[in-house]
């Protein structure tokens, strides 16, 4: 997919300019609370009409003022996810997700309803009437009457920030792999660098009403890393734990870790924040963190007043950030070698 845009569009005090060229399928529009994200999906999608400019998607011009184009919204095969499942009340699931098929003209209508039901895992819940469904459940239902409009582009717009962490990471799932099953190519919004990092590839970050960078998901964390409360987050695969002294040893890599959370699954993911990283130049002779690990310095990095040091641990890669007197007073250079510790408690496992 290529899209390109070039409109200004202005309510009152706020104005959205953006000019950008972006081609791929899994990409990001990045920001706070009123940076212009929502305004931007709302224009592509035929929803708000810009105050000039040209948007065009694949070749196909949407909009454009000096050619007096606007395409409605029925005419762009774009569909959308909102952050609230909008499901139709009186209507049972099959019939919510066969709402927008039935509308699409029969020469589009290229996905399978059977498949589209077994990759959501929504077989059981057909008959069902929506108002019976969970969050997790009626989001599923929504992505599926999305996917089933046989649109060319799919918009999500904030699709998990009404769920709970929980609801929240059993979708993600599903979001990916609808996309990748149907050949569907997506747009996602979202103000969650962490959403970004599992959803994306291409990322354009916006603020007041204009686009300040387009890069990976991965370096925007990095570069955001400096100013972020959380700083940046770490997103670990681990294995199948077993108890140990009172925690619970994953494996990572060639090695293990030692968290205070288990699991019973065979493979879990765990956060564990830049900030939460101890280096040490010299192996410690004794240490209350119950996790340590020699790494080798591959790179630094400066965000905001920190640096970010990028460590090969156990054949995997570990962000920590230190100021840079630390980076001094530890002779950090790439190659080196620097051990770092965690406590057990500072890791945050992710739901499944």
């Amino acid at each position: 997919m290529q899209l390109s845009i070039k409109v200004d569009k202005s309510f009152g005090a706020f104005t959205l300019s953006a000019d950008f060229t972006v081609t791929g399928d899994r990409i990001g529009i990045f920001g706070t609370s009123g940076s212009g994200k929502s305004t931007l999906v709302s224009i592509l999608a035929g929803l708000l009409k810009p105050d000039s400019g040209e948007v065009m998607l694949d070749g196909d011009i949407l909009f454009s003022s000096d050619k007096h184009i606007n395409r409605r919204p029925e005419q762009r095969r774009i569909a959308m996810v909102f952050q609230q499942h909008s499901l139709f009340p009186h209507l049972n699931v099959r019939n919510n997700m066969l709402y927008g098929y039935k509308r699409c003209p029969a020469e589009y209508r290229t996905i399978d309803f059977d498949t589209l039901v077994a990759v959501l895992k929504l077989e059981g819940l057909l008959e069902r009437g929506v108002t019976n469904l969970s969050g997790g459940e009626k989001q599923r239902v929504a992505l599926g009457r999305a996917i089933l409009a046989n649109p060319r582009l799919l918009l999500m717009d904030e699709p998990l920030s009404a769920l709970d962490d929980s609801l929240r990471f059993q979708i993600i799932p599903y979001l990916k792999s609808v996309s990748e099953q149907f050949g569907i190519p997506y747009l996602f919004i979202s103000h969650s660098l962490v959403e970004m990092r599992l959803m994306t590839d291409t990322v354009l970050a916006f603020e007041k009403g204009v686009m300040t960078c387009q890069s990976s998901s991965e370096q925007l964390a990095r570069n955001l890393m400096g100013q972020s409360f959380s700083g940046y987050i770490n997103l670990l695969k681990l294995g199948h734990p077993t108890p140990q002294s009172g925690l619970f040893a994953y494996p990572w890599g060639t090695s293990q870790l030692l968290l205070s959370a288990g699991s019973d699954r065979d493979a879990s993911m765990a956060e564990l924040s830049s900030k939460d990283i101890i280096l040490f130049k010299q192996h410690p002779e004794a240490i209350s963190a119950r996790n340590l690990l020699e790494c080798t310095v591959r790179s630094l990095f400066n965000s905001g007043n920190k640096i970010g040091v990028e460590l090969e641990c156990s054949g995997n890669t570990l962000i920590a950030e230190i100021v840079q007197d630390a980076v001094n007073e530890l002779s950090i250079t790439p190659g080196g070698t620097i051990y770092a510790a965690a406590k057990a408690s500072a890791f945050r496992m992710l739901p499944a």
